[in-house]
């Protein structure tokens, strides 16, 4: 199942930070229309650790509900708490949702053996009809999962079967097919490593669990359709076409305080989100400790939409023909941006 783009689809909220259920209904009918293999719901991605279990849930079952039939759907379920883990699993199955996606657990920081024994295993145990999809993502978790106890799960488990590997460590994601075999789906988690993961011979990925496609739904499931048909210059065209969205996953800056300089880094999905409301999708705020971004961080994102409008609109046009707006206007408006940012650090 897992093949191509999926998108880790953006949690809408309203202006009051309300989980925006309208809003959310229009976003995954346009990543519908954008061609897209499937959708996470509520993975990190969608704000999974600012959502209270029930408005988790119920997300869950409105993505479901909308692409059966129609694509694939994947739970973002996973937590620091398995019971918690395996009450939220059991929901995303009642509703019928293909997959699971269990980020390693976060902060308390359980060894690679305790991730699989006290964590994986007792969710793929208990629920043999869905398939259970590792999320390995150290740098967020300070927590991993191993190649080498992944494998032992997949030996184990007829439904572990994939894995979203958001390392960053091309030598991780090669170690992950050795000790998996051929047959292991391996998913990218970065989107600027998509291209990369899929054309190595030794990591052979089948596709990537998307931020960039909230926006850009359409272009990056061609890439990987484009990579899948052997077609790798015109891939390699498009790639870098996206690389502007591609690294507003994350956003550094320098900034000017009383004190000195600091590094200010907003992280996903501040910087995908914001160019949402820049171009008019509806997103809505993210709910805090995130808030808005700076200046200098906003004028980042904006020049990234700006740079991709002007070389490659095709890219950006689905937005403007799907929400019914101006981009050209939108990106040159400057009291939007005033909207969403801080007056100063």
């Amino acid at each position: 199942m897992l093949r191509g783009c999926f998108t880790a689809l953006m949690t809408p909220f309203t202006d009051s930070f309300e989980v925006d259920y309208e809003a959310l209904d229009k976003l995954v009918e346009f990543q519908i229309a954008g061609g897209v293999s499937g959708i996470l719901a509520v993975g990190t991605t969608g704000e999974s650790p600012t959502l209270t279990w029930q408005e988790h849930n119920k997300v869950i079952e409105a993505v479901v509900t909308r692409c059966k039939g129609r694509c694939g759907s994947i739970a973002g379920t996973g937590s620091n708490n398995t019971a918690e883990t395996l009450e939220s699993t059991e929901h995303a199955a009642h509703v019928g949702a293909d997959a699971a996606l269990l980020v390693d657990p976060y902060y308390n920081g359980p060894s690679s053996m305790e991730i699989r024994k006290e964590y994986v295993a007792p969710v793929a145990a208990k629920f043999p009809q869905m398939e259970i999809v590792p999320y390995v993502i150290p740098g967020r978790t300070g927590a991993q999962l191993l190649a080498e106890d992944l494998a032992m799960l997949n030996d184990q488990f007829s439904n572990v079967n994939a894995v979203k590997e958001a390392t960053g460590s091309i030598d991780n994601m090669k170690r992950i097919r050795a000790c998996c075999g051929e047959a292991f789906t391996i998913m990218s988690g970065d989107d600027d490593k998509t291209f990369t993961m899929m054309t190595d011979p030794s990591i052979k990925a089948s596709g990537v669990i998307s931020v960039a496609s909230n926006i850009a739904p359409k272009a990056v499931q061609d890439m990987t359709n484009l990579i899948e048909q052997g077609k790798i210059e015109e891939a390699e065209k498009l790639k870098a076409a996206l690389k502007p969205l591609f690294g507003i996953v994350t956003v550094k800056t320098e900034e000017d305080t009383a004190y000195g300089t600091v590094t200010c880094r907003a992280r996903n999905p501040l910087g995908a989100k914001t160019l949402m409301a820049i171009l008019g999708m509806p997103g809505g705020p993210c709910r805090r400790p995130l808030g808005k971004m700076t200046r200098k961080g906003v004028r980042v994102v904006l020049e990234a939409g700006r740079s991709v409008w002007k070389s490659n609109p095709e890219i950006l046009q689905p937005v403007a023909d799907f929400f019914d707006v101006d981009i050209e206007e939108r990106l040159n408006n400057e009291a939007i941006l005033d909207q969403l940012t801080y007056d100063a650090y």
